[in-house]
């Protein structure tokens, strides 16, 4: 029985039973310390070590081994169980808890998620404590101390970033690099597997580059600077995880070229805007020698405009106008006009309009109709032409016509001709017989490169017998060959003068063309009698476009260049680079037309190079660049003025005749775009009109409805008005033509003076006529301008119809309004006052002064049919003499104030009748105003003055 009451003995001693002692508190603790030492034997056991692992952002440790204690005190209540697991250590993010207190499991656990980039590893000290003896945590006994290592697994929860956010390099073209440089990236994930950079990637397609694992970049070919001159790439970046680069990073590769000798910092295209002036076509254009020793350079720049037009940019009025404008000499006869009804002979030939250029393809020539070039043309003309020719077709070259007189019918004599033989310019001159029995210069011949080159130039050939003078594109040439001939025998056959091919009228079965010219001709004219000078040979053939030089003053020391005439080639020359890179800066282009042509003009810079003794010269490549001349602004221009208008026929008959534009005006404007200050608005753009002044070259006057009829009409202008303003004008019987250079201002004045003129306008009502004008040979023109002119006719009433006619209206008088008339009517209107007195004092005033109004006007109409009598003819617009209406209804029926302005009407019918006719009128209007004040005179004069106003409602304006 002895071993079952010794294991009662803890169990009593844990209820607070004892077998006897003393009392109080003191004995309580010691019997407590006895019980203790005697029930919880043993300490707590664990592990001496753990390993755990727990993963980054989660709280979850797991431990090598498990967290377990034991205790040999079990299964003794309090003194074998396990209360606690405490870690020893300053704030750590971990805890310890137990899971189960018999069994000692516990679970250590962190208080918040770990953060690997913060801290990757723990060690601390961790000790379990067992219950001792009783549910107050008194005499608890702990555990040995076990050392705690935790390891944070990593997540890859970073992106890798470059160091750079840019990098830049700068390789030499032609050479194969094995590192042009290095891009680095890093991660801020705390594990080596995703911290390290495991692959470099280039993002961008197509480009000759490689990039390795450490990131080195290499070209894997051979760079050219003149297929590109910089390389932008785009490089990315991978951990180890496989996660690529937040963002891209930009790696710039330039390219340096080789150094190699020619212009550096020019730009192949060039704009010009119309208007601007001049314009520098190298600002900073300097030339590299790559250290070469220079001693001299020469650079000529050429603009090349040979497909513009004629060679370059010129005025593209008509020759007539050009003529005008270059002060040539009258008289001059077109060959080649503009296709019209007066000038046929161009209908059938090929023709660019936009040039007036016509084009000859060795099938048709024109004849010139007899009448328009004399048939002598004197031993002084002259012969101008534009041509563009190229070499001659055929084996075996034949004469190519230009321009040839020679007979008709019967035979086959050519009297002159002008023609191109084997790329040889040939003149043909044969005098009569008549005017020398000798040997005579006939032939004249120029051998020139340019007459072949399919380049446009400008040719006058100046005849002053027996001297021959060539000018070509402005420069003089003699002839290097010129042959004799006799005369040519006299005879009475007809001449035939044709352009483009030679007239066979003889010595054919079949008269025909021959000798047909391939090219294109333009302005081909001819002078008898008379040669041009130098200055107006240049200014016809000047281009209004070419090469300038800003501040020739600023030119550096021992600079020289040379123009050519066109200005279109510029040579300069030095032994000093700097100066030949500062004065090539100020080369400069300019274009003078106001409308020039659109289009590109090519630019070419080309260089020769001397060196010091014999080293081997650098070469220096050309420069190709163009100039791009931008659309000018174009012009709206717009005629105005009164549209319809009538004259009484007797100004139709006088010798000034009728101004049938007095008031028009020639307006131009464009339209400008001005868009709103404010660019977050998305409203549309406006346009606003704006004025611009330019030149009118002619404005044709055209008459509708059937030509003139010269036995009795005409228009006329005084040849004064056209000198005065430098402007000619030819007249015919379907219109006027005036034409010339000038500005509009000159135009609208001579058009103000034009007049029409009828000698029996009995049978006429109306004329019509249309005007139009252009600037630039008809590139831009005006709006069609109608003006119909009618006739007032006169017409015969009897005295008996007067009256009749008080409330008819006339039928050609214009209405004419008086204000003072209507506001004096009404004020009579208005509801008379009740004072009775004022009534009364108003009518005797009134009665008054229509007494004085009536006698003015008698004293005034006396004097007026005296000046009547003595002069009949009047300035003013309106000439009513011939008007046969006489009587004046204002004067019989309305109060003062209109007596002197309104007694035109009546001026024969008063000289007819006398003085006392009008008397007794203006006796019974006073009586009939007198009565009226006591009948309501306001009203009753009111009714009489609507009764007497004109009616002009159905007046045509």
């Amino acid at each position: 029985m002895l071993p079952g009451r010794l294991c009662l003995v803890p169990l009593l001693l844990a209820l607070g039973v004892g077998s006897g002692g003393g009392s109080g508190d003191g004995g309580d603790s010691r019997r407590r310390r006895l019980l203790a030492a005697k029930v919880n034997k043993h300490k707590p056991w664990i592990e001496t070590s753990y390993h755990g692992v727990i993963t980054e952002n989660n709280d979850t440790i797991i431990l090598d081994p498990p967290l377990v204690a034991l205790d040999k005190d079990a299964p003794v209540p309090f003194a074998g169980e396990i209360c606690a697991f405490k870690i020893h250590g300053q704030e750590l993010p971990f805890e310890a808890v137990v899971l189960n207190k018999t069994s000692g499991e516990g679970r250590l656990r962190a208080k918040s998620p770990i953060d690997c980039e913060l801290q990757k590893e723990y060690t601390f000290i961790i000790q379990a404590y067992d219950c001792g003896v009783g549910p107050q945590e008194a005499a608890w006994k702990k555990s040995h101390k076990a050392v705690v290592h935790i390891q944070v697994k990593d997540v890859n929860e970073f992106a890798p970033t470059f160091k750079e956010p840019a990098y830049k390099a700068i390789v030499t073209e032609g050479k194969i690099y094995d590192s042009i440089l290095q891009v680095e990236a890093i991660d801020e994930d705390c594990s080596p597997q995703y911290s390290q950079i495991c692959n470099y990637e280039i993002v961008t397609t197509d480009v000759p580059f490689a990039i390795d694992r450490n990131g080195n970049i290499r070209n894997t070919e051979k760079l050219n600077f003149d297929k590109q001159h910089q390389y932008e790439i785009l490089v990315t970046a991978y951990d180890c995880g496989q996660k690529p680069a937040a963002q891209d990073t930009l790696v710039q590769v330039d390219v340096k070229p080789v150094c190699k000798p020619g212009w550096q910092d020019w730009t192949k295209r060039i704009e010009y805007q119309p208007g601007s002036g001049s314009m520098p076509l190298f600002p900073s254009i300097h030339l590299e020698t790559c250290d070469g020793a220079v001693s001299s350079l020469q650079v000529t720049a050429e603009l090349q405009t040979n497909y513009i037009g004629k060679g370059c940019d010129r005025e593209t009025y008509s020759e007539k106008s050009l003529q005008k404008l270059c002060g040539a000499s009258s008289g001059i006869i077109d060959l080649l006009p503009s296709p019209s009804a007066a000038t046929n002979w161009t209908a059938g030939l090929l023709v660019d309009s936009s040039e007036m250029i016509f084009k000859f393809d060795g099938r048709q020539g024109a004849k010139i109709p007899d009448g328009i070039v004399p048939k002598n043309l004197t031993d002084q003309f002259t012969i101008t032409m534009w041509m563009k020719h190229g070499p001659s077709p055929g084996v075996r070259a034949e004469k190519e016509t230009i321009l040839c007189n020679s007979d008709k019918t019967e035979m086959n004599r050519h009297h002159y001709a002008l023609y191109v033989h084997n790329c040889r310019l040939v003149f043909l001159l044969r005098k009569d017989f008549d005017q020398a029995d000798t040997f005579r210069p006939a032939e004249f011949h120029w051998k020139l490169d340019q007459i072949c080159d399919k380049e446009w130039h400008y040719y006058v050939i100046n005849v002053e017998f027996p001297v021959v003078t060539l000018y070509m594109d402005g420069a003089t040439y003699e002839p290097y060959l010129v042959t004799n001939d006799w005369p040519i025998h006299p005879s009475h056959i007809a001449m035939q003068l044709t352009v483009g091919a030679c007239w066979q009228g003889g010595e054919v079965a079949k008269p025909r063309f021959a000798q047909f010219f391939h090219g294109s001709l333009a302005s081909l004219t001819i002078r008898p009698g008379k040669m041009e000078s130098q200055k107006v040979i240049s200014c016809l053939q000047a281009c209004k476009e070419g090469l300038d030089i800003n501040s020739l003053e600023s030119l550096g020391q021992g600079i020289k260049y040379h123009f050519n005439p066109s200005q279109s080639v510029l040579v300069m020359e030095g032994d000093d680079i700097g100066n030949i890179n500062r004065a090539l800066q100020k080369v400069s282009y300019i274009n003078s037309r106001q409308f020039p042509t659109a289009g590109v003009r090519r630019l070419r810079l080309s260089s020769k190079v001397q060196c010091f003794g014999e080293d081997v010269c650098i070469s220096i490549p050309d420069v190709d660049a163009y100039i791009m001349v931008l659309q000018a602004i174009e012009p709206q221009i717009t005629l105005q003025g009164t549209e319809r208008f009538w004259r009484p026929a007797a100004q139709f008959e006088s010798a000034r005749g009728v101004p049938l534009f007095p008031d028009i005006k020639i307006v131009s404007t464009f339209a400008k775009t001005e868009t709103s200050g404010d660019t977050r608005t998305t409203a549309p753009k406006s346009a606003v009109l704006e004025e611009m002044l330019h030149n009118l070259d002619f404005c044709d006057i055209l008459v509708l409805g059937g030509d003139l009829d010269p036995r009795q009409e005409c228009l006329e202008l005084n040849h004064s008005e056209l000198h005065q303003r430098h402007l000619d004008a030819t007249n015919s019987t379907a219109g006027y033509s005036i034409y010339g250079v000038g500005s509009m201002s000159r135009y609208e004045q001579v058009l103000h003076h034009l007049r029409y003129r009828n000698w029996h306008p009995g049978s006429l009502e109306t004329r019509r006529f249309r005007i139009k004008c252009s600037e630039l040979n008809g590139r831009y023109t005006s709006n069609e301008f109608n003006l119909e002119v009618s006739v007032l006719h006169e017409v015969k009433v009897s005295e008996k119809e007067h009256v009749n006619h008080l409330i008819v209206q006339p039928p050609f008088l214009q209405s004419v309004h008086h204000p003072e008339s209507r506001s004096s009517i009404q004020r009579s209107s208005v509801v008379p006052s009740i004072a009775t007195v004022v009534i009364i004092i108003s009518v005797c005033m009134l009665v008054f002064v229509v007494a004085m109004g009536v006698y003015r006007v008698r004293i005034a109409h006396q004097h007026f049919l005296q000046e009547t009598e003595a002069s009949k003819e009047t300035e003013m617009d309106w000439d009513d003499s011939a008007l046969t209406i006489t009587v004046n209804p204002m004067e019989k029926h309305e109060g003062p104030g209109h007596g002197e302005d309104e007694t035109e009407g009546e001026e024969e019918e008063e000289a007819e009748e006398g003085m006392s006719s009008s008397s007794s009128g203006s006796d019974e209007s006073e009586e009939e105003e007198e009565e009226g004040t006591g009948r309501g005179r306001h009203g009753q004069s009111g009714t009489r003055q609507a009764q007497l106003e004109w009616d002009d409602s159905t007046l045509p304006y």
